[in-house]
């Protein structure tokens, strides 16, 4: 006689109650637990954990110990994507018999991204795309629309995961692509779809699957209203690859960053542009988001960051207003907002500058996040041109950390980010006085190094050219 069970599990740690709780007693966060109803066989019950662990147990090849230092080891084997952005982020391309995770905003493109890499790796491969949200008739509109052509691509609209799994026996895929996890089920748990316990056993059916055939997965996660993925957090370390796909909707600029790679670095960055017939890679990140930089204007400055192993050139604007209200408003977009605070306490201490009675904002066009300290200099410049009203020379890019006693530090791979200045047309490259020390930097003909020690040294940047009527 079947019984049924309720139980609550955290979301983040898997822990379960019999009763509702506040606060999870072993990972410590608060609100984390849901509800969940299974049927259980008495005597003996098998919780959604033990029923989990026996769906991957049981379609796992036995295996048998070696050594480390063994030459019969296997050595893992990628397979390129066909679009180069992409196979950056991944480490040169999707690795056989892993599984990634691909997160982000409604409506920023997740789905048409991986239809068009189904495109690309279905003329050498057989590729099953999977989708749980969209009809047939849906993709194909979306395939035309992107003019994609394959004898070789399989899509099957389904949510049942055992079904799905009938559907691979037969295709004999390479390459299988779920949008969305979230969407799937298992018929052997009694939750709904997108429970912590169906996105769980889902996940650890498609990573079965991955790991004992060597079959390639991409797994689609929902995002909730924090940002994060949707599901319980042991999702994330469970997969091998977690991908976030940034930027704002109405912007045509996308971002595509590693947050977890198992296989390779995550400190690359993917850069596309989304246009009429689907996303285009953009193979110069630079010149996208300097393309519409306006001229003359208080408040702007170029700032190089690295993003992997190549540098990116931003624009970073400024805008120091006055306010009327007893506690003037800070806001940043795009950079760390308590990195924005700490930079306006250096300038207010050090040089003098009034910005408690203003009103400051802060934003880095094309919708990318800066988290290098090296963009402390551009900011830093950026502010005290909004708030003096005297725009920063349209040729000068600034590189540089800043401390709290005002220096600036040196930075690394200075080599790397001046070349990429002077290729942009900058003439006037500011660096920390620290790096021409260690090394001897060469530059072209009419390109001028700035060296700045403190953050007095940037005051006569501003009156090299004064706004002009």
């Amino acid at each position: 006689m079947k019984k049924t069970k309720t139980v609550y599990v955290c979301s983040e740690c898997d822990y379960q109650s019999a009763k509702w709780l506040g606060r999870c007693p072993q990972c410590g966060n608060w609100n984390t637990f849901s509800e969940e109803t299974y049927e259980q066989e008495a005597p003996a019950a098998k919780s959604p954990a033990a029923r989990r662990r026996t769906l991957i147990a049981g379609s796992a090849v036995e295996s048998e110990p070696e050594l480390l230092t063994s030459d019969e080891l296997p050595e893992y084997l990628r397979r390129t994507t066909g679009m180069s952005e992409f196979d950056r982020v991944l480490g040169g391309g999707i690795v056989e018999g892993s599984v990634v995770l691909l997160s982000g905003e409604p409506g920023i493109g997740k789905s048409t991204l991986l239809l068009q890499i189904c495109a690309s790796l279905a003329g050498e491969r057989t590729v099953l795309y999977v989708s749980g949200e969209e009809s047939a008739s849906q993709i194909a509109m979306r395939a035309k629309r992107l003019g994609i052509k394959s004898g070789t691509l399989y899509v099957l609209t389904e949510t049942n995961v055992e079904k799905i799994l009938r559907g691979a026996e037969k295709v004999k895929p390479d390459i299988i692509i779920v949008d969305s996890i979230q969407t799937m089920y298992h018929s052997e748990s009694n939750t709904i779809p997108g429970s912590v316990t169906q996105i769980r056993e889902c996940a650890g059916v498609f990573i079965g699957k991955a790991k004992t055939e060597g079959i390639s997965v991409l797994l689609v996660g929902h995002v909730n209203k924090e940002g994060s993925i949707a599901g319980p957090k042991v999702l994330e370390h469970m997969v091998d690859t977690v991908l976030y796909f940034e930027g704002e909707s109405r912007q045509n600029c996308r971002v595509i960053r590693a947050i977890k790679n198992r296989f390779g670095s995550t400190n690359e960055i993917g850069v596309f542009e989304m246009t009429e017939v689907g996303l285009k890679e953009v193979q110069s990140p630079s010149e996208m988001l300097l393309a519409d930089r306006p001229q003359g204007v208080s408040g702007n400055c170029a700032v190089c960051v690295i993003e992997g192993t190549r540098p990116l050139v931003a624009e970073l604007q400024s805008l120091v207003t006055s306010t009327v209200f007893p506690s003037p408003r800070r806001m940043s977009t795009g950079i760390d907002y308590n990195r924005v605070s700490l930079i306006l306490a250096v300038l207010e201490k050090r040089l003098g500058l009034r910005f408690s009675t203003s009103d400051v904002y802060i934003n880095v066009i094309g919708g990318i996040k800066i988290e290098e300290t090296s963009s402390d200099v551009g900011m830093a410049l950026a502010m005290i041109s909004s708030l003096r009203d005297i725009p920063v020379p349209d040729d000068v890019m600034c590189i540089g950390e800043m401390g709290l006693s005002g220096e600036i530090r040196a930075v690394s791979r200075i080599e790397q980010r001046v070349r990429e200045g002077e290729r942009l047309g900058f003439r006037k490259i500011v660096v920390p006085s620290r790096n021409l020390g260690k090394t001897e930097l060469r530059v072209g003909e009419g390109t001028t190094i700035i060296p700045v020690k403190t953050v007095f040294d940037l005051l006569p940047i501003l009156k090299r050219e004064p706004k002009q009527n």
